[in-house]
């Protein structure tokens, strides 16, 4: 297990261009992100250290039928050296194989919805409200067209978008699967621009999913002065290219917390605790109902359960540590000081300020627009 090389670097995008099945695989090719390579199988896994755990991105990007023997391999290979795995933002099969193995655990995180491309332009026709926000978006003279790799690279226009999208976030910068930093390593990405005047204003970033002939829209960048409908009319854009060009598969990501189809284990009751408290209180740190509201509104074809599986009998604190160790780039307690500070210093500064004047703090983490939510 050995940080990242350029050899390496290429060798991982290969596999990923042909073995790549969870949403999450092209991402393991985002900065700060280690990778091992199985010794006799072409598989790779995407991983980040954190004290006493392996936190992978995702599945192993392996041969399907090998899915299983390659995440033991490497489950073996960091117990020798005192540590656990976790493989976060997993898929269902990776969760059952592990279910069968017994001593493991899997916990649902979340849900990902995902369209059939081919059938995008007819639900938009039969959805009034999008319809309604995407002709806003146009009637402020927003056009969205794809840039090629080479000139979105370090453009100076979508950077400075990015920089004042991250200026909203109550956290200081994340990494590891919610990687703001895709403009210096696009190769494969897809990148479309919305922009107002002859000027960017917003942009989508999309990463391959090559065995399942489809796309992830894993960012959705809008600048101080985006528009509203913007984001919608990105979304459609980009689907709706891929929707021209055959493929098959498209996902949003990650809706965290989100239950629409699944069920699943009931996880330990201390952890439910905390996604319970999170679903009540994390609203000031990471819009969760906005999020899900957001995805749901394009009337998703299916929603996809994803897991945090770990290779012990019952989910541990020290791994949910470790879950936020890989996300924050070292201990995450000083990111939630800084949080609680920077909310602190909001809240003096709206008081007595106008209720409606009030900004809503956007999404954490994961890289989507400000989303209202559902009225109650």
């Amino acid at each position: 297990m050995s940080e990242e090389s350029s050899g390496d670097l290429a060798r991982t995008r290969e596999l990923v261009l042909r073995h790549g099945w969870n949403a999450t695989a092209y991402q393991i090719l985002n900065p700060r992100i280690a990778h091992w390579f199985h010794p006799l199988v072409d598989a790779v896994v995407g991983y980040v250290e954190a004290p006493g755990r392996l936190v992978a991105a995702g599945d192993p990007v392996a041969p399907r039928e090998a899915l299983g023997v390659v995440a033991r391999s490497f489950e073996d290979q960091a117990l020798r050296t005192g540590r656990k795995v976790c493989w976060f933002a997993a898929s269902e099969e990776l969760a059952r194989v592990h279910r069968m193995q017994g001593a493991s655990t899997a916990v649902p995180i979340g849900e990902q919805p995902v369209w059939q491309p081919a059938g995008w332009a007819q639900k938009i026709r039969h959805h009034r409200s999008l319809r309604a926000q995407l002709h806003r978006a146009r009637n402020k003279g927003v056009v969205v067209s794809e840039w090629p790799a080479a000139r979105a690279t370090h453009h100076r226009d979508l950077e400075q978008c990015l920089g004042q999208w991250l200026a909203t976030r109550p956290f200081p910068t994340m990494h590891f699967l919610v990687e703001p930093e895709t403009l210096g390593r696009v190769l494969d990405r897809r990148v479309f621009v919305a922009e107002a005047g002859g000027t960017p204003v917003a942009f989508l970033v999309a990463s391959p999913v090559p065995m399942r002939r489809g796309w992830l829209i894993e960012q959705i960048i809008r600048s101080a002065r985006t528009p509203n409908g913007s984001a919608e009319l990105l979304v459609d854009h980009a689907i709706g290219c891929f929707a021209s060009e055959g493929y098959e598969h498209a996902t949003l990501g990650l809706a965290p917390l989100a239950r629409h189809a699944h069920g699943g284990p009931a996880p330990a009751l201390w952890l439910e605790g905390v996604l319970r408290w999170l679903r009540a209180h994390g609203e000031r740190f990471y819009h969760f109902r906005g999020i899900d509201f957001f995805k749901s509104k394009f009337q998703p074809d299916a929603w996809e359960p994803v897991f945090a599986v770990s290779n012990e009998r019952a989910f541990s604190v020290r791994t949910l540590y470790a879950i936020g160790w890989a996300f924050s780039g070292g201990t995450p307690f000083r990111s939630m000081t800084l949080a609680f500070a920077r909310a602190f210093r909001q809240e003096i500064a709206w008081l007595g300020a106008p209720r409606a004047s009030h900004p809503r703090l956007e999404p954490l983490g994961l890289l989507t627009p400000r989303a209202a939510s559902p009225r109650r």
